[in-house]
C-alpha cells in the first residue's frame, strides 16, 4: 500500500494527488452502486420463483470451490472416502504375479 502511494505521489505530484484520489474514491462509489443496482434489478427480475436464488453462487471462484473441493455426497448418497478400500492387514503380504517380471 505504501508503495502504491509512493508510485502515485511520483507519477501526479503533491499537487495532483489529493484532486486524484478524491476522482478515484468517487468512480469506485459509482462503481459500487451500479454493482448494486444491477444485483437488485436481476432478483427483481428473476421474480418470486428464485427467491432464494444465491447470486453469490454464480462468483467463479466459489462455484469452484463448491463443485469440484467441496464434500458433496455423490450420486448414491456416500462419500468419496467411504468408498476407498480396505487397508490390508500389517502381517498380510501384498498381492504379488509372477508373470510381471
Amino acid at each position: 500500500m505504501l508503495t502504491l502511494l509512493v508510485v502515485a505521489l511520483l507519477i501526479f505530484g503533491p499537487d495532483k494527488l489529493p484532486s486524484v484520489a478524491k476522482d478515484a474514491a468517487q468512480m469506485l462509489r459509482t462503481v459500487r452502486n451500479m454493482a448494486k443496482d444491477a444485483r437488485s434489478q436481476i432478483t427483481t427480475e428473476l421474480g418470486p420463483e428464485f427467491s432464494d436464488f444465491d447470486l453469490d453462487s454464480l462468483n467463479p471462484r466459489s462455484f469452484v470451490q463448491k463443485n469440484l473441493f467441496g464434500d458433496e455426497d455423490d450420486e448414491d448418497g456416500l462419500n468419496r472416502q467411504s468408498q476407498r478400500p480396505a487397508s490390508r492387514i500389517k502381517s498380510e503380504q501384498t498381492p504379488y504375479d509372477p508373470d510381471t517380471i
